[in-house]
């Protein structure tokens, strides 16, 4: 049932007038909340606590109410000016706009609407990027900064990767407008100016970490004197390259470098192995040359020599030594002879020799006399036994 309901068990005024006799629901008196209200913040604020208080009772316990709320609010003024600089950043203090110092890590206070703190993190690795941009696994070439002059009037493509921190917070956030920006402007500026500076060649291949160490010290110097407030920690060159238009070209003319230094290597292995080779042989004929020469020249003292010997012997005994130097040259011309003489006088008989035996075909170099007349037929054994025997005793009566 509701509180206005008629027949209801008493009238019950939400608005807290209690139980009222007769017929009016209106609002309570706002005059007579208010003075309740007053009454109340006079009771906690060391008011009197009588029903009635004059104007000077009223005047002191309103100036200890505001002397209380004006300390509350200087209380929490001050905590308010309160703050912690975590480790690894630097807190740059303003004081009506204008930089005034730069806290350290720990607590600080500061008066709140009078000077203002800025956390600047200074440990934090920056990145920065030249002729590409990255986002996630997606990479974007930017070719108006990648597309570069080289020295020798050859275009190629590098893109840069550059780490950096903030050495000075102060000069972050108040010598230069865009930090940033001025960092790109300049890094791109210096490696324009190196690249310009360099051969195709060397850029592609041999240069990568001189020019890297290079485009850093000249993006360094000049960050300073902007005092941009930053330090340069690496510059990485991630891709140096012909542009895309000429690739297919570039590959074909590096691919002939390719077997040019591959000839040029086989070609010198070639070298190293013939000319050694040759070498050794003009060293082997000289020595050989040098041991022929005294080869000859020893046999031709020996021999000199030996005919010295054998002259003192001819005078000697010159028959002898005559006969016998016969003997021995006819020795040495028919002891190795294969052809076979056979003096048959007035016979028409057949003559069988084994020429296969005399001439040594197995192995012998000499002919058995005694062989050879076994081998005969007798009657062609008694035949020349006989003209042997005639012709010894016709020279003998000679």
């Amino acid at each position: 049932m509701a509180w206005n309901e008629p027949g209801g068990s008493g009238n019950k005024d939400p608005w807290g007038g209690g139980n009222r006799g007769g017929d009016n629901q209106g609002p309570p008196d706002l005059d007579e909340v208010v003075r309740q209200l007053q009454q109340k913040l006079g009771a906690i604020f060391g008011g009197s606590k009588g029903g009635g208080s004059g104007a000077k009772g009223g005047g002191g316990a309103g100036s200890i109410g505001l002397g209380v709320i004006v300390a509350i609010i200087a209380v929490v003024w001050a905590l308010s000016g309160i703050y912690i600089v975590d480790e690894g950043r630097r807190g740059v203090v303003q004081q009506f706009g204008a930089y005034l110092k730069t806290t350290m890590p720990g607590p600080h206070w500061y008066p709140r609407f009078i000077q203002s703190v800025t956390v600047v993190n200074v440990e934090e690795s920056r990145a920065l990027t030249i002729g590409f941009r990255q986002s996630g696994a997606t990479t974007t070439a930017v070719g108006r900064e990648s597309l570069m002059l080289t020295e020798d009037e050859n275009i190629v493509d590098v893109r840069l990767a550059v780490q950096y921190k903030i050495k000075s917070a102060s000069d972050y956030l108040f010598n230069v407008k865009d930090p940033e920006l001025t960092l790109r402007q300049a890094t791109e500026s210096a490696i324009r100016a190196i690249v310009g500076q360099s051969k195709m060649d060397f850029i592609l291949k041999e240069g990568r970490a001189e020019i890297t160490a290079k485009t850093q010290q000249m993006v360094q110097d000049i960050i300073d004197r902007y005092g941009t407030g930053f330090i340069i920690t690496t510059v990485n060159m991630q891709d140096a390259q012909p542009p895309e238009q000429v690739q297919d070209a570039f590959a074909d003319a590096v691919k002939a470098q390719g077997d040019a230094e591959r000839v040029k290597n086989e070609a010198e292995a070639y070298a190293n192995d013939i000319i050694p080779r040759a070498r050794g042989m003009a060293a082997r004929q000289t020595a050989e040359a040098n041991g022929y020469k005294e080869k000859v020249v020893a046999e031709a003292q020996g021999e000199a020599f030996r005919f010295e010997q054998v002259l003192k012997e001819y005078h000697k005994a010159p028959e002898v030594t005559r006969k016998r130097l016969y003997l021995e040259s006819m020795e040495a011309v028919l002891g190795s002879s294969s052809k076979v003489l056979v003096d048959v006088k007035q016979g028409n008989n057949i003559l069988y020799l084994p020429l296969d035996q005399m001439s040594g075909g197995k192995g012998s170099s000499s002919v058995d006399s005694r062989r050879i007349i076994e081998s005969v037929s007798a009657s062609q054994k008694t035949q020349a036994e006989r003209r042997v025997r005639d012709n010894l005793r016709s020279r003998g009566e000679r």
